[in-house]
């Protein structure tokens, strides 16, 4: 814990320099506090490509409105790396439908200063399934959002919310994506890749996954005796994958107690006295959102009956 404060601490100490410079004139007479989220961003330059990616999807007068909001403010630097990985030349080339999901994924309905963040999930305001879609915080190592963009510069505290800085712009996930962002899905991430169903569970869907952690693997691999994925085949992993795959977005509140059919035969489920699939695998996290469906953790690995 002292270690994720001293860390959250330099965050802020470094970010003082982003945030203090380049402001306009025009805005120096008006305090942060008193800025809204918009207002802020228009005021310093390292955020002039998010603001103008803010204009075009017509989202401004939602960042200056009333709201506890938290803004992940992507700099300049961070949008002209994602210009050059789609292979665009700015915000000119990306319509308002293509940024407004982007931008929404930057956005928590709630304020979080950095001493408020825990690991865990956090959903964004950017509409996925009917839902909202997920991001993943961990702060083993600074403040990581989905493993790989990091929390720069933290804690502009503004009227309607606060703004951390960061290094790069995060792209709403599928469930691929989000398996991906999550060290504790490694083992399951590598079996799909193996089993050759990375990009079917890539594609549009919706699929409703129920994913077994690295600990439920092992535990798989001591039951067979064999010593990891190694030992199998992708024909035997794929049945296997298929069984934890339920066609659809069902989010937790949509469960139901009894058979529930999967993409490889039918598991049962039972609400009471705790969730369980099959009586025996517990369901320990839910409803981790995605583009193209959801996401609830199981601690054991479902073995199909045939």
């Amino acid at each position: 814990m002292k270690k994720s404060i001293l860390i959250l601490g330099t965050a802020i100490l470094m970010g003082s320099s982003i945030f203090a410079s380049c402001s306009k004139e025009s805005d120096e007479m008006t305090p942060v506090k008193d800025m809204t989220i918009a207002q802020y961003a228009s005021s310093d330059a390292n955020f002039s490509t998010l603001v103008q990616a803010l204009a075009k999807a017509n989202l401004v007068n939602v960042l200056n409105g009333e709201g506890n909001f938290t803004v992940l403010a992507p700099t300049n630097e961070a949008f002209s790396n994602l210009f050059t990985k789609l292979g665009v030349t700015g915000i000119a080339d990306l319509s308002a439908e293509t940024l407004t999901p982007i931008l929404l994924y930057h956005v928590l309905g709630e304020e979080k200063k950095s001493t408020m963040l825990s690991e865990g999930y956090y959903n964004t305001l950017s509409p996925a399934q009917g839902s909202f879609a997920s991001l993943m915080i961990s702060l083993n190592d600074g403040v990581k959002i989905n493993k790989e963009t990091t929390v720069v510069a933290a804690d502009v505290d503004v009227k309607n919310g606060v703004i951390h800085a960061i290094d790069k712009v995060l792209l709403p996930p599928t469930v691929v994506d989000q398996a991906v962002s999550n060290d504790s899905f490694s083992i399951l991430v590598q079996a799909v890749v193996k089993a050759g169903l990375a990009g079917t569970l890539s594609g549009n869907g919706p699929f409703t996954i129920f994913a077994p952690t690295n600990a439920a693997f092992q535990a798989l691999f001591t039951k067979l005796g064999i010593s990891g994925l190694n030992d199998l085949t992708a024909e035997q992993l794929v049945p296997i994958l298929k069984y934890h795959v339920v066609s659809g977005n069902v989010r937790s509140n949509q469960l139901t107690a009894g058979s529930v059919a999967t993409l490889n035969g039918s598991f049962n489920v039972t609400l009471s006295p705790s969730p369980k699939i099959n009586n025996s695998s517990d369901i320990l996290a839910t409803d981790v959102q995605a583009t193209n469906g959801v996401i609830h953790v199981i601690d054991e690995v479902l073995l199909p009956s045939k």
